[in-house]
């Protein structure tokens, strides 16, 4: 079986973003129960040179369109710094899955092979081809930002573990025995 770049790329991001809403909705209920204000949460960090957990969101967002519409050979989406309400990055989430839900299997065809530059700063350029680009570039950045928001939610006090982030490499059914999730 081949596995191709719309079943890696696609399927990965709708996967763990829904992990991001899940882990969100687990935060909203810790906010309502020890009654502080969400946006507490929103701007939280790691540490003091790390983005807030808003933003750890949006990059994430950015990184599951931005990689698709380079693979389609399409103008990626602009990068904007910008601060959310905790809301708005739920909205985000949903919105950004939504649209990859959208993009047809046959919209890659070729990916594997075009040739993708990253331009950093005029010192730091990258050549890569899709495939590359997707193993290489595009995951690893998504996963950083999903696995910090989740780490920032956790530093909260949020009770979240290991489930709630893997939640959907196998669903329990309701005979107790694990089944394939779907995306």
């Amino acid at each position: 079986m081949t596995i191709t770049i719309h079943e890696l790329a696609i399927d990965t991001f709708v996967h763990m973003l829904g992990t991001l809403t899940h882990v969100l909705d687990k935060a909203a209920e810790h906010a309502v129960a020890r009654k502080f204000e969400l946006s507490a949460l929103s701007g939280a960090r790691l540490a003091p040179d790390m983005f807030p957990l808003s933003t750890q969101i949006y990059l994430a967002c950015h990184h599951a369109k931005d990689g698709p519409a380079r693979l389609m050979g399409q103008e990626p989406p602009a990068l904007e710094r910008i601060q959310e309400s905790f809301e708005q990055s739920g909205a985000r989430i949903k919105a950004t899955a939504e649209h990859l839900r959208g993009i047809p299997r046959t919209a890659f065809d070729g990916a594997e092979q075009r040739k993708i530059t990253i331009t950093v700063n005029p010192e730091r350029i990258f050549e890569m081809t899709g495939w590359q680009f997707i193993r290489d570039w595009t995951l690893p950045h998504f996963y950083f930002h999903v696995v910090t928001a989740y780490d920032i939610l956790r530093d909260c006090g949020v009770e979240i573990g290991k489930r709630d982030y893997m939640r959907h490499v196998a669903a329990v059914n309701t005979t107790g025995r694990c089944a394939a999730a779907t995306p």
